[in-house]
């Protein structure tokens, strides 16, 4: 079966609608199929006439790519809003006794199933056990842990909508499922709104107050902030086990932290040098490399950054002569884009082949700021075609020119301090100074000393905080780093021996790159939120200067004691122990989530049972970093692979293509969609955000422009349903309202198709066994055979996992098999007595297992309109679709 867009199957706005008696519809349009049913004069004609106003419209140049991208909002009208009334304890079942309303409303529909479902139990694995299609299978995933601080955006919705569906066809088929929710501490954001927080209400900095007061004060805001999350994914329907929650503070995550961090050190995989780091002066603190945004710049371009009292022009080439020690007219001419890391250059450097400064070799040359002589030295990395062929060497602020410096034995100098401020090694003039601030005094004292030789416009990256939007230096510091090449070869042997499935295949090749280009990760971080690193420095009377002579690592201080009374020979009590003050990159405990969630390092029942899992699936770019350290980690510590299979799913788009951002005005945020939203709000949010006022202006332009009247009531079943209609294995998904919009008025379709359904069941129906079912005439088989196919084919795309299989063909069946043909096929049979006893059967049998095929998708409109459903008789009646068993093609 083809895959086609969603889109491309919109239906009428129009529905089934009962009128008194027996119910009666408007005519539904009717396409041809395969098997060549009759199709009524009427419909042809109304075909026809479509038809002709669809090239018409083709004509008039208003159909097809030249439709604006407004054209869709602007059509669309609030919709009734209905409210379930009837009082409902949370946990209670929903009332269904009553009729159904006469058009479907989200918030009636969603209301009071998920706290019964959670209240039943559901979605624990120990109910599932005892489920009469029980497999004794597993299935278990955990969800990738989001920030504490922040709220799910649309590709957060998109992964909850895949795995949901997932692990809700898994559980319908007998699989004994589990998928463990979890929070992520964030320890640089988390601290920042904490800070912020505290200096707008209190006026109090951090430093202002201890480190047990101020990760007090963190921890209240966790509790009264970081449930945000978890009613979102609630709101999504996520059918996770919450009574398994986890956080990445939480004292099993602790326990299972320590415990890593020891073992990689007590393994040779854990150590501490002094290195340059990834810094930034606005956090004051390392981050990782995938927090560095790689900012590409055409040339000349002026950015206000944090702290920094001016703007900044970079993407200037700066040439700056350096004399030669005693020839008066001779110099040599250095380019560089970071005039202000000047005080810290300790050599020069050129390639010995050239020609140009082979006579140089060997010479001496005048710093042309200090007057101090520095070598000029020969290294083969120097690209003598780019600029002057001279480089400045500074190794203390540049890892290439660490490299260099090493190889070389010269000496680094740190200009640059922690707060982005130039060091006493500046000398007096600089000192103190902003980085910056210190550059344009640096480039007048280049004027006034005649050494200026030119500026000129120079393409470059620039290496962007993507925490704090500061420009990222590079500082020395003592650190503690994880050995990661010998885990890596592991990881990426894994992908290739195929003991570990990416999918798509593509992300094979950036699996393969990156571990084969991975370098020691830098652990550290200098904050007080997060897991404080388990080393201890030992501090001895005799060793005054050196503080970091002698360190240990241990589960507990008395532990670390231990260790450090065997390596010095003296008694544990004798000695001073202080703690590494920093805490760890959230990134190791986060990689730790697959297992530490499941007891890890205890030896649990729930680790035994569910690890390794059974499959990871997240976004690609940013998380294809994590699960490589998930992979590299879980590997070492637990002796396997802690999934083997991993889905990765493309990044959400708007309708145009463009990345959502802020700054564009298009970030999408699920709840808007779900329950709608006016433009003057989505305007509020933009205000209330961070933009600087050219920004805001750009983006709340863009919104007027694409939600000019703001974003309808869309409901959470369509919003998961177009979200999983996108093929998964393919690109990037371009996402639009008016998309979501049109699978709500597929909602609605299905809502009146069991309307009319139920009408014609009345209160007296019996369901006869489907293995008895006959049918009594070719239409009646003709639209078995088609739910047959349905089956099929949503079996055939939950094992692929490629859901835009199963939102077609469960589309297909209900739109234009059921609605569009058979229910037009029967009306005027059920019209006349005695009534034909085959179709109100058929109709039984489509509508319970149409509805059960729909249930991972839309688990909110399968429960209303299933619970409705006339009991079978002499069975055990299931007590939710979501646990009712899935129907398959062999069944079938």
């Amino acid at each position: 079966m083809p895959h086609l867009p969603l889109a491309s199957f919109r239906p009428p706005l129009w529905g089934l609608r009962p009128s008194r008696g027996l119910p009666r519809s408007h005519p539904l349009s009717t396409q041809s199929e395969p098997h060549g049913f009759p199709i009524s004069r009427r419909n042809r004609e109304a075909k026809k006439k479509r038809l002709r106003e669809k090239q018409a419209a083709l004509q008039a140049g208003i159909a097809g790519k030249s439709k604006s991208p407004t054209e869709f909002n602007k059509a669309w009208s609030p919709k009734e809003v209905v409210l379930y009334e009837i009082p409902t304890k949370p946990g209670e079942k929903k009332d269904v006794s009553g009729c159904l309303p006469p058009a479907y409303s989200p918030r009636y529909v969603e209301a009071a199933w998920y706290q019964w479902w959670v209240q039943e139990g559901f979605f624990k694995p120990e109910y599932q056990a005892q489920l009469p299609q029980a497999t004794g299978e597993t299935f278990s995933m955990c969800i990738p842990p989001p920030n504490v601080t922040g709220s799910l955006h649309i590709g957060h919705a998109l992964t909850v909508a895949i795995q949901d569906a997932l692990v809700r066809w898994h559980r319908m088929r007998g699989d004994r499922v589990l998928w463990v929710p979890g929070s992520d501490h964030a320890g640089i954001a988390t601290q920042a709104v904490v800070e912020k927080q505290l200096w707008k209400e209190r006026g109090v900095r951090r430093h202002e107050l201890s480190r047990e007061d101020f990760l007090r004060e963190v921890w209240q805001w966790k509790e009264a902030k970081g449930g945000e999350i978890c009613e979102q994914l609630r709101a999504l329907g996520a059918s996770l086990d919450w009574d398994r929650e986890c956080f990445t503070m939480d004292a099993g995550s602790s326990a299972a932290v320590t415990e890593a961090f020891v073992r990689l050190y007590e393994a040779g995989l854990l150590y501490r040098n002094r290195q340059l780091v990834n810094w930034s002066c606005a956090l004051r603190s390392a981050i990782s490399d995938i927090e560095v945004e790689s900012r590409p710049l055409p040339g000349r371009t002026e950015l206000r950054l944090p702290g920094c009292p001016i703007s900044v022009c970079f993407g200037l080439l700066v040439s700056v002569a350096f004399p030669v020690d005693g020839e008066p007219d001779a110099e040599v001419v250095v380019g560089t884009t970071r005039p202000e890391t000047l005080p810290g250059d300790v050599a020069v450097a050129v390639h010995p082949d050239d020609s140009r400064y082979t006579h140089l070799h060997g010479r001496q040359l005048r710093h042309p700021l200090t007057g101090q002589l520095l070598p000029l030295i020969t290294d083969s990395a120097v690209e003598p075609h780019v600029g002057t062929g001279a480089v400045k060497v500074t190794p203390a602020h540049s890892p290439v020119d660490a490299e260099m410096g090493a190889r070389h034995g010269l000496s680094p100098l740190n200009v640059i301090a922690e707060d982005g401020t130039m060091t006493s090694l500046c000398g007096d003039w600089l000192q103190g100074l902003h980085r910056f601030v210190a550059r344009e005094k640096i480039m007048s004292a280049l004027r006034e000393r005649g050494l200026f030789r030119g500026l000129q416009n120079h393409p470059m990256v620039l290496p962007i905080c993507s925490r704090s939007g500061d420009v990222v230096e590079y500082l020395l510091k003592s650190q503690w780093s994880v050995r990661c090449r010998e885990m890596g070869e592991r990881a990426a042997q894994a992908v290739e021996s195929g003991a570990l499935e990416l999918s798509p295949a593509f992300h094979q090749k950036s699996w393969q790159h990156w571990f084969a280009h991975i370098g020691d990760w830098c652990v550290s971080r200098q904050l007080w939120w997060g897991h404080q690193i388990p080393a201890y420095l030992v501090v001895e009377e005799h060793v005054q200067g050196d503080r970091e002579d002698c360190w240990v690592v241990g589960r507990s201080e008395a532990e670390a004691r231990e260790v450090a009374a065997e390596l010095t020979g003296r008694p544990g009590a004798q000695l001073v122990l202080e703690r590494d003050p920093d805490v760890l990159d959230t990134w190791f405990s986060s990689a730790l989530f697959p297992f530490s969630a499941l007891g890890w390092p205890r030896e649990t029942l729930d680790l035994a049972r569910f690890y390794p899992l059974s499959l990871l699936e997240t976004g690609s770019d940013l998380l294809l970093f994590w699960v490589g350290r998930m992979v590299m980690l879980g590997t070492q510590l637990t002796g396997q692979l802690p999934f083997s299979k991993v889905l990765l799913h493309p990044m959400v788009r708007d309708r145009q293509g463009r990345k959502m951002s802020k700054s564009l005005g298009n970030v999408l945020d699920p709840r808007d969609i779900i329950c709608g939203v006016g433009l003057q709000v989505l305007q509020e949010k933009l205000r209330s955000g961070n933009l600087d006022p050219a920004e805001l202006a750009i983006a709340a332009a863009a919104q007027t422009k694409d939600f000019p009247h703001g974003i309808p009531e869309c409901g959470t079943d369509a919003l998961r349903f177009t979200l999983c209609s996108h093929g998964v294995l393919g690109g990037d998904l371009h996402l639009s309202v008016s998309e979501v919009q049109s699978c709500r008025h597929f909602c609605n379709k299905i809502w009146n198709a069991l309307r009319f359904i139920l009408g014609v069941l009345g209160e007296q129906f019996v369901p006869q066994p489907a293995e008895e079912l006959s049918p009594s005439s070719p239409m009646d088989a003709w639209i078995l055979s088609r739910l047959a196919l349905a089956a099929r084919e949503c079996e055939r795309g939950f094992l692929a996992r490629e859901l835009s299989l199963v939102t077609h063909a469960l589309h297909h069946f209900w739109l234009h098999n059921l609605c569009d043909v058979y229910l037009e096929a029967v009306k005027p049979q059920l019209r006349h007595a005695p009534r034909a006893l085959g179709p109100p059967q058929v109709l039984f049998l489509c509508a319970d297992l149409g509805l059960r095929l729909l249930a991972p998708l839309m688990p909110f409109l399968a429960e209303e309109l299933w619970q409705r459903l006339p009991p079978r008789p002499g069975c055990s009646p299931n007590p939710s679709v979501s646990v009712a068993p899935y129907p398959s093609a062999r069944s079938l």
